[in-house]
């Protein structure tokens, strides 16, 4: 095998190729650190990528968007890490061909456990990713593990950003947000 050559599961590109990729156009939101570019892909490895791809993960909903960042900052604390300030964006997105997977039953056909979806376990999920990304999907609409709504995870290779409109952005503050969502708090 070459070195640094990806090789993907030929069942999951032979399921992949049956999906049809979709255009969506529509509200998204995400949550940046302050200071940081909304356009910047997530560092590091996610649900639904591998280290090697740069992805910009966002929400239908803007509660998905803070919860999910919300419990990334939590995690492993015995206290908030209340000094921290993020950014949430309202964006309109238009893509040309994402994979739509609007349900568990669309993962789990793809083999992702679901009574293991919430969980920090990425290695299926990051491969689905990779291999969408690999066959020229430039997204992933898929259910938050986070939140009652879809996420839309764009891949940014494959996508252009010129399709992507700030059209707003407020400071989110943890405290009331905290207050209002205790029971995912």
């Amino acid at each position: 095998m070459t070195v640094g050559r990806r090789v993907h599961d030929d069942r999951l590109l032979d399921a992949l190729d049956e999906l049809d990729g979709h255009a969506f156009g529509g509200t998204i939101w995400r949550v940046v650190r302050d200071g940081r570019s909304v356009l910047d892909g997530s560092r590091g490895a996610g649900r639904w990528n591998p280290s090697h791809l740069s992805v910009l993960y966002s929400a239908q909903a803007a509660d998905g968007a803070i919860a999910e960042i919300h419990f990334h900052l939590n995690r492993g604390q015995s206290v908030f890490p209340s000094k921290m300030r993020h950014n949430l964006f309202e964006l309109h997105a238009v893509t040309d061909r994402t994979l739509i997977l609007l349900n568990m039953a669309d993962l789990v056909a793809l083999g992702v456990e679901e009574a293991k979806y919430a969980q920090l376990l990425y290695a299926r999920t990051q491969e689905i990713g990779a291999a969408a990304a690999f066959m020229g999907f430039d997204g992933i609409l898929s259910p938050s593990a986070r939140y009652d709504c879809q996420n839309l995870v764009l891949f940014l290779d494959g996508f252009n950003l010129e399709s992507l409109n700030v059209v707003a952005e407020s400071p989110i503050d943890w405290v009331d947000w905290r207050a209002k969502n205790r029971a995912s708090a």
